[in-house]
């Protein structure tokens, strides 16, 4: 069945929080409007600066900024420490999935802006629980990652008394929880409740794992702080793109530009959107859940902004999304394994939440290509790569490289010992230091 979409975007009616005006605009599409026409930038800046004012000085840190190293949180960080001259402290909530060139990009941008940085690990063995149950639950196994991302920063900055919590990209940019016409995204309780945590407390959470060896104590990382310990650092919470206007691409270049930033590969988002969703080795699972209950993925996402702001035709959007939608991720591999469940189950668990009226059959979907980096990721139980295998298989590859383009009167002889590993080149004087 052909899912209604967008008449401007290509934004499905599956999508959450989506309705249809009687020109069959989107409220999301209108919400891009409203931002363009109706909001004062000026004086939304104004405001701002005012607002680092109240609070730069009173402290050890002017400010407290999350951050996973993705584009919005980097651009942020980037944004408040050259533009603003505030003194932030960084907090990194370790998912468990970051991918290699995120860690690499996030330890640069550090040492460049030269911040002090705390990051937080969970309990893997709490964890895998935690994915597995809210993927029951709600078709999503997000739940870890999305509360401990935005409850423990709160929790770190009660600790540390930084009252200023300062997050990047509003939702109002690409859901209708919020809008733009509703003023300045506060990141609070009440947002945490609505649309991070599923409806999922940690206090549920542990009933619902119902295991007699995880307690609310275990959930403490999950839980969002008391109001009243809030307040009693007179705390603000906000997402600075209520306050300067959102553009993800420009930004993009930005962070490359000044930090060196560098893009990556994501499962299912065709090139020239290497910005997007680069911190998660499961991006691509996620993105492919999405696709069996709604009917539609990342790409679509993508597109829809690009068409918004002008970069793009609906024509061109449909294909792209033609193109890379609707395949089965390499990555679903390693997920399994982290979670002991097969296939058929997850395939199962996926089909039980399938949103009206969209369907799917997952069989009939084809398999994606392998990440580069997906056999460096940690392996639970099904063979991986080290980076040290990885750097031999490199260097092997070098030298044979290298043995191709020598003249056959020049060729070397490799001798190789009984495990394989080379210990001696001889001929060609060039390639000795091989």
């Amino acid at each position: 069945m052909e899912l209604i979409k967008c008449s401007r975007c290509v934004t499905p009616e599956t999508h959450e929080t989506i309705h249809f005006d009687e020109n069959g605009v989107c409220n999301v599409c209108r919400q891009s409007e409203f931002k363009k026409e109706n909001i004062d930038w000026a004086s939304r800046e104004k405001e701002l600066q005012e607002l680092f004012n109240a609070y730069r000085g009173k402290g050890d840190y002017d400010c407290l900024v999350p951050f996973s190293g993705g584009k919005d949180s980097t651009f942020t960080l980037l944004t408040l420490v050259k533009k603003y001259k505030l003194k932030p402290l960084v907090i990194s909530f370790d998912h468990g999935f970051y991918r290699p060139t995120v860690e690499e990009s996030k330890t640069r941008t550090f040492r460049k802006l030269g911040v002090d940085v705390l990051r937080f690990t969970p309990n893997w063995q709490l964890v895998k629980k935690l994915m597995l149950e809210s993927m029951k639950r709600k078709g999503d196994f997000c739940w870890h990652c999305h509360s401990g991302i935005f409850a423990y920063p709160m929790q770190v900055a009660i600790r540390y008394k930084v009252p200023l919590v300062i997050w990047g990209e509003p939702s109002a940019e690409y859901t209708s929880y919020y809008s733009y016409d509703d003023g300045i995204e506060e990141v609070d309780e009440e947002r945490f409740n609505r649309s991070t945590n599923l409806g999922i407390t940690a206090e549920d959470m542990v009933g619902m794992l119902n295991d007699p060896n995880i307690s609310l104590r275990d959930m403490q990382p999950f839980v969002y702080p008391p109001l009243r310990e809030l307040k009693a650092i007179n705390y603000r919470s906000f997402c600075l793109g209520s306050f300067i206007p959102w553009d993800v691409k420009s930004q993009a270049q930005l962070i490359k530009d000044e930090l060196g930033w560098q893009e990556e590969e994501v499962e299912g988002v065709p090139p020239g959107y290497g910005y997007e969703k680069i911190e998660c080795c499961f991006q691509g699972v996620r993105d492919y859940l999405k696709y069996i209950k709604r009917g539609y993925a990342r790409t679509s996402h993508l597109v829809s902004i690009d068409i918004r702001n002008g970069r793009l035709d609906r024509e061109e959007a449909m294909r792209l999304v033609e193109e890379y939608e609707g395949c089965r991720p390499a990555s679903l591999d390693v997920f399994l394994d982290y979670l002991g469940i097969s296939e058929a189950e997850f395939n199962e668990i996926a089909l039980s939440q399938l949103v009206h009226p969209n369907q799917c059959d997952p069989a009939t979907l084809p398999r994606g290509q392998e990440l580069w980096d997906q056999r460096i990721w940690y392996h639970e139980n099904t063979p991986g790569m080290g980076i040290k295998e990885l750097m031999c298989k490199y260097d092997e590859l070098q030298k044979e490289s290298e043995l191709k383009s020598i003249k056959p009167k020049d060729k070397l002889t490799v001798v190789k010992s009984k495990d394989g590993q080379v210990q001696q080149y001889e001929g060609l004087q060039k390639a000795a230091e091989v």
